[in-house]
């Protein structure tokens, strides 16, 4: 029997043609390959709305004649993809006395590409709304227990079996903190409480559930995409992305944002959750908006106290009460010949490692040793606290050394983190491997403990005992990093932390309410990314892969370091130590008509030397455009894969505009 696997046929841009039938189209070709099955089982879903494809399942050697075949512009796998999985408005600056247009706001369209959501939550409420606007194309077709309202205006569901209501926790999660009305005292178990809201609750909501209970397929992801950007969504949020790197002509996330960029919806996507890794992050196309994630002033913490007095300072979200009393230490070594419910009856067990078994729900709790993501407090089934390995070691000193080792785990408190912003861990850092000269992420946004809507059908810790049901959880992760930014530009904070670089936080922390009004914008259309690819060594052949579209590449191809991006990034390949990188950017006045800039250079470093041209930018009207040269030298052997940043600011002394500069050296 022939092994048959799934494969998505990507066709480019729809034709204008009237009378074409994209559905029709599919079949066609369907039927001149297919060998022994019949059309119904081969195709798996049209894309028919805002560019042309098919997903079907095919042979090897179907597949192969396929991708020869008039109008198939590319053939490849349906890929699986994975999940990137309150308090954080007020930190930037988004809070209840934000001045805000709540007309412009309510128009706002955002399409969420996740597990969908819980429509009955209280974030999702229509109260106070009106009807959709009128640009507003799409349709409710969750499925039978699905009703949208005016707030969540439109769901598609493209998993098997289900409907579009969140059986997950990731999606609501995702879109009320995005987009999530203000609901007042919300609160994890009694932690963090507070108002739940998104960055912009008057915004509409329209649900794209791409992910089943067992996977993401790109088959999927791209049928969403078609979808929203024919519904008339403004925004596509997507917090998904692949195991592994793809090529921009191979990732059907990066090539649903190109058609989207080209009808004007901008595409956000979570940098994910590969950090501290370097080189970690997948989510590389320029014509995405990349987020990192970065922690607020508001900082969980599970205390543990052991039986000489001495407090332990904790990272784990824990929900229990102990009432105050101490119970025996066991060590999972020591108990691991015996590690069943008698083992750990009446104890609170210490982890080297944390896995998950049932025989932790017949113990107290358990402290463990916390090696991965240790500045991210995260929600166990059981009362516990997670230490990092200095602390972790004190306790294990303690138990080798007492003859009755006994300990107490607090329920988990908050306090106030005056360290914040820093880049999470988890959260995937750069360098971008497919082009070093787009610095990736683009910013970073909150992302850790984030209070947020979630479904009420699975538990917070995702463990399988774990009873507990909530309306709201704390999750940290990319996916919840999320802003409203539709222009790039440059209102950003920098942070400047101890081993955080640009490569973690990108331009810098998102500042919301100086994002309104920038000053300064860079921008990007579809004709500089066409542009761009051809200055990678993209031919025409290889561009239509992405844009769905013939494209002609000038003579000259403009180098991929000069796409009018917000930052400037560049490998420098060393030969002798001394190099000379000149940039190209073009900003465009949107702050005030009769305006002057003045630029200041600012050094991170002494290995870099940066200069300016013209150093004094004068506009006079509103939108006008104004170009500048930037040119970067230096005389310095580092080392392979070490980098040396700066940094340039605009100001006419309302508005600051700062970009940063990168340069990473390679032998």
């Amino acid at each position: 029997m022939m092994m048959m696997q799934e494969y998505i046929v990507y066709m480019g841009s729809l034709p204008e043609d009237g009378l074409y039938s994209p559905t029709a189209n599919h079949i066609s070709l369907l039927q001149g390959v297919l060998q022994g099955s019949n059309i119904e089982k081969s195709l798996v879903r049209s894309y028919k709305r805002s560019f042309n494809g098919f997903a079907a399942k095919l042979t090897d050697t179907e597949k192969q004649k396929i991708a020869e075949m008039k109008g198939v512009i590319s053939v490849f796998p349906n890929r699986n993809y994975q999940l990137h999985t309150t308090r954080s408005w007020d930190f930037i600056g988004l809070n209840e006395k934000t001045k805000r247009n709540l007309t412009i706001e309510s128009d706002i369209i955002m399409g969420v590409l996740d597990t969908g959501v819980w429509p009955e939550s209280h974030s999702f409420s229509d109260e106070g709304f009106g009807p959709p606007p009128k640009k507003w194309k799409g349709a409710c077709k969750g499925g039978s227990d699905f009703k949208c309202n005016k707030k969540i205006i439109g769901a598609r569901n493209y998993a098997v079996n289900e409907t579009a209501r969140d059986i997950d926790g990731h999606g609501s999660h995702t879109a009320s903190t995005a987009a999530g009305n203000h609901v007042n005292g919300i609160s994890f178990f009694g932690i963090a409480e507070g108002t739940a809201k998104g960055g912009v609750p008057s915004a509409r909501l329209a649900v794209y559930k791409v992910c089943s209970a067992v996977d993401c397929p790109s088959s999927s992801i791209l049928a969403a995409f078609d979808d929203a950007i024919a519904d008339g969504v403004d925004i596509i949020s997507i917090s998904l992305g692949f195991n592994s790197l793809l090529h921009y002509d191979e990732d059907p996330i990066a090539i649903g944002a190109f058609h989207g960029l080209k009808k004007g919806v901008l595409t956000i996507n979570s940098a994910g959750n590969g950090g501290p890794t370097v080189a970690s992050i997948k989510s590389l196309a320029p014509w995405m908006m990349t987020v990192a994630a970065s922690s607020t002033d508001r900082q969980i913490i599970s205390k543990v106290v052991l039986g000489n007095g001495k407090t332990l300072v904790g990272n784990t979200v824990n929900s229990f009460t102990l009432n105050g009393t101490s119970f025996p230490l066991i060590y999972g070594k020591a108990a691991a010949n015996n590690f069943n419910d008698t083992a750990v009856k009446g104890k609170i067990l210490l982890c080297d490692f944390l896995f998950e078994t049932d025989s932790f729900n017949h113990g107290v709790g358990i402290i463990n040793k916390k090696v991965v993501s240790p500045d991210t407090p995260f929600v166990d089934p059981v009362p516990s606290s997670g230490l990092r390995v200095e602390d972790y070691d004190v306790v294990k000193s303690y138990f080798n050394s007492t003859v009755n080792p006994h300990g107490l785990i607090l329920k988990s408190e908050v306090i106030k983190d005056s360290t914040a912003p820093r880049v999470a861990s988890f959260s995937s850092r750069g360098s971008n491997l497919l082009t070093p000269d787009i610095l990736k992420p683009d910013i970073t946004a909150p992302g850790v403990d984030i209070l947020a809507a979630y479904s009420p059908l699975v538990s917070p810790s995702s463990y399988s005992y774990d009873a507990r049901r909530v309306n709201y959880s704390i999750v940290s992760g990319t996916s919840m990093a999320y802003m409203i930014h539709v222009r790039m530009s440059s209102a950003m904070d920098i942070i400047e932390s101890l081993n955080q670089n640009e490569y973690g936080f990108g331009a810098g922390h998102i500042n919301p309410v100086e994002a309104i009004d920038p000053g300064l914008v860079y921008e990007s259309f579809e004709e500089d990314y066409i542009n761009f690819l051809c200055g990678i060594g993209y031919t025409k052949e290889k561009i239509k892969l992405v844009s769905g579209e013939n494209s002609t590449c000038p003579k000259v191809s403009p180098q991929p370091k000069d796409l009018n991006y917000p930052s400037l990034s560049h490998q420098v390949i060393q030969s002798n130590g001394s190099f000379t990188i000149d940039f190209h950017r073009r900003v465009k006045n949107v702050g005030i008509a009769n305006s002057t800039y003045r630029v200041k250079v600012i050094s991170n470093n002494n290995i870099l030397d940066v200069k300016v041209v013209p150093e004094v930018l004068s506009f006079k009207s509103l939108n006008e455009e104004k170009t500048f040269n930037v040119t970067v030298k230096g005389d310095q052997v580092l080392g392979a894969g070490t980098t040396a940043s700066s940094s340039i600011v605009w100001s006419d002394g309302t508005h600051s505009v700062k970009s940063p500069i990168v340069i990473l050296f390679s032998i």
